[in-house]
């Protein structure tokens, strides 16, 4: 692979723009949510957006192994070696059928169980996020071409004296993780949906992200990605990395902390 992590974030992020076109075409009707074998909900813009971003990456990385979510509920199970890639066509279903904006497309590049390039984009907050060897951001039309002029760095703060602030998720808040969050000097809390939790600590809105509740790699391998090219990072509860490549738990995540700034 000759291209740089760089170039790949913005391929990704121009396949997600292109993704968004029917992801939004659903939105805007008055849609049906089925419920997969886990019970958790699908709708029909995450089999077509999926299918868009499948074609696309075998396009531009036909040799790497793509583990999808629609497709891995479907039964396709690429075996993954150190270098695969993960898609979530519609992160954030249930913010998505509320139709309250905070749902995303991820794509991720993982090598050696570390994210190394990805995209998050919400379309309908028309925002996306990118990030390889840099992290950057900035507004974004589904179906329109990457414009860099459009793009700004982006990094993590040093939390300000007054106290941490944690983004927790919309849904998934439970008791451990404001307890862990407490331990932190956290005085202050946000709320966000799907993998933009990851941007706003990346972005400097929030200094952590704690999460105890079970995610699945293509949940997080894309907000990883933005979030380390930013200065960030990702670690289980007692602070070891935090890897991908699960294949004995069917790619499940356990608990961990995505931090902003950490003193060296």
């Amino acid at each position: 692979m000759t291209a740089s992590r760089n170039s790949l974030a913005r391929q990704f992020a121009e396949i997600c723009l292109e993704a968004a076109v029917p992801v939004m075409a659903v939105y805007k009707t008055d849609f049906t949510p089925e419920q997969k074998a886990d019970r958790s909900p699908v709708t029909e813009a995450d089999r077509r957006a999926e299918a868009i971003i499948l074609d696309r990456l075998r396009e531009i990385l036909p040799e790497i192994p793509v583990l999808a979510e629609e497709s891995f509920e479907a039964g396709v199970r690429p075996e993954v070696g150190a270098r695969f890639l993960l898609v979530d066509p519609v992160d954030g279903t249930k913010e998505f059928i509320k139709k309250n904006g905070e749902f995303t497309i991820n794509i991720a590049l993982i090598e050696n169980g570390v994210p190394v390039a990805g995209c998050v984009y919400a379309p309908a907050l028309e925002r996306i996020f990118i990030g390889g060897e840099e992290a950057l951001a900035g507004a974004a039309q589904p179906g329109s071409r990457l414009e860099q002029a459009d793009l700004q760095p982006i990094t993590v703060r040093v939390p300000p004296a007054s106290g941490r602030t944690a983004v927790m998720s919309r849904s998934h808040a439970d008791e451990t993780t404001k307890q862990f969050a407490a331990s932190q000097g956290v005085t202050e809390t946000v709320s966000a949906g799907s993998s933009l939790k990851f941007c706003k600590v990346a972005e400097g809105l929030a200094d952590l992200y704690p999460r105890f509740v079970p995610t699945m790699e293509w949940d997080t391998g894309a907000g990883h990605a933005v979030l380390a090219a930013a200065g960030g990072r990702v670690t289980n509860p007692d602070g070891t990395p935090f890897a991908y490549a699960k294949v004995k738990s069917g790619y499940k995540n356990g608990p961990f902390i995505a931090w902003g700034y950490t003193p060296d």
